[in-house]
């Protein structure tokens, strides 16, 4: 039971996000830059977070200044930004371009 809970939670994180780069995201920002208290005592038990969609800079700052917890987070589907924070396109697609995460 615990297993398809916890898959049910990572998968529902996922689907969360849809467009890479969008606003919606600004509560992924929030558990990175400020976890509750349950998050921290999750993450103590060996939780790991999920974070999908944020952009190189986000997740750079996140490594930076959370460096105690980076063993409970999880990056995915990070958008490159080039330096720029509307992210960088694909000049053919048109799709932002991801880092490659090594999943298949």
């Amino acid at each position: 039971m615990k297993r398809t809970a916890r898959s049910l939670f990572l998968s529902g994180l996922l689907l969360l996000s849809v467009e890479p780069w969008a606003a919606s995201d600004e509560w992924q920002i929030r558990m990175l830059h400020e976890p509750s208290q349950a998050q921290l005592a999750l993450e103590e038990k060996g939780r790991v977070f999920i974070y999908d969609g944020l952009t190189d800079a986000q997740v750079e700052q996140a490594m930076d200044q959370q460096f105690g917890r980076v063993g409970s987070m999880m990056f995915v589907r990070t958008v490159v930004t080039g330096g720029d924070e509307a992210g960088v396109s694909d000049p053919e697609s048109g799709e932002p371009v991801l880092e490659d995460d090594g999943c298949d």
